[in-house]
């Protein structure tokens, strides 16, 4: 359900941006979503396609990039993708891992007509 709060978001933050850009229409909006963000994409547009009738943003389209859930090996400084579970280093097998990405959730640009 928090997909519809951040999808609102959007939303005012793109009406913003073409208020602000004296936009006649948003056309596109490009957003970066990590893996373990927890955000669906589909979640997103569902919510989308009913809140901006009758804005500025009712024919944008929505553009997804995944990010992918990068870890670094706290013990040996490997980084590494995480495919899937959490899973220890493949170089030393220690658990000492921290994420360095994969949690973002970024209204990366937004597209308009003027």
């Amino acid at each position: 359900m928090h997909e519809l709060a951040v999808t609102e978001e959007i939303l005012r933050l793109a009406e913003q941006i073409a208020e602000e850009e004296q936009a006649i229409k948003v056309t596109d909006i490009y957003l970066e979503i990590g893996k373990l963000s927890g955000i669906i994409d589909e979640s997103v547009t569902f919510y989308w396609d009913s809140l901006c009738k009758g804005t500025v943003c009712e024919e944008a389209v929505l553009h997804f990039n995944a990010i992918p859930t990068r870890m670094r090996c706290s013990d040996c400084g490997k980084e590494y993708v995480l495919e899937h579970d959490l899973v220890p280093c493949p170089t030393c097998k220690s658990m000492n891992i921290k994420i360095i990405s994969g949690e973002e959730f970024t209204l990366h640009s937004v597209e308009i007509e003027k």
